[in-house]
C-alpha cells in the first residue's frame, strides 16, 4: 500500500510562506481538527477560536502552518519556523505543474503568465529553459523565502 506524505518547509515566518503556496497551488489553510476547509480568513479565525477554547497562550501559536489539497489528493505541506537562514540549494524542489500538455510558444507564454503571477505574490524569477530535443521548457522561481521551486 502507498504511503501519503507530508512536505515540510523550514521558514522564517511559517504562516507567511504557507499563505504564499496557498495562492501558488490553490490549497486551503488545513483547519483545525474537527473543523471544515472554508476561506483563509474563515480557516484562521477558525484556528483562533480552537486555541482560545484550550488555552493556548498568544506566545504558543505561531510557527507552525499547514495547507493542504481541498480535494485532498495532493500533499499536505507543512511549514515550521526555525531560527536559522536559508543557506544552501534544495534538493529537493516543487515542480508546479502549470502548462500541463502544452509545448513550444503556447506552454511557454503560459508558463510566462504564471510566472508574472507569482513575482506579484512575492517569488522571484529565477532563469528560464527554452524548450529543446529532450525538454519542454520551464522556469527556476523562488518563493519568498528562497526555496526553488520550477514551473513546469
Amino acid at each position: 500500500m502507498a504511503k501519503a506524505i507530508q512536505l515540510t518547509f523550514d521558514a522564517r515566518d511559517a504562516e507567511a510562506l504557507g499563505l504564499f503556496w496557498v495562492e501558488v497551488l490553490g490549497y486551503a489553510v488545513d483547519p483545525p481538527p474537527g473543523g471544515e476547509i472554508g476561506s483563509v480568513d474563515e480557516t484562521l479565525a477558525a484556528w483562533e477560536t480552537f486555541l482560545d477554547d484550550r488555552g493556548v497562550p498568544e506566545d504558543q501559536r505561531t510557527g507552525r502552518f499547514a495547507i493542504i489539497d481541498p480535494e485532498r489528493k495532493g500533499p499536505r505541506l507543512f511549514f515550521q519556523a526555525v531560527p536559522e537562514p536559508k543557506t544552501a540549494k534544495n534538493r529537493l524542489h516543487i515542480d508546479v505543474r502549470s502548462a500541463e500538455g502544452q509545448q513550444g510558444d503556447e506552454r511557454m507564454a503560459t508558463l510566462e503568465h504564471e510566472a508574472e503571477r507569482l513575482v506579484a505574490l512575492g517569488a522571484t524569477r529565477r532563469e528560464r529553459f527554452e524548450p529543446g530535443p529532450l525538454e519542454f521548457g520551464f522556469i527556476v522561481m523562488a518563493d519568498p523565502e528562497g526555496n526553488e521551486f520550477c514551473l513546469d
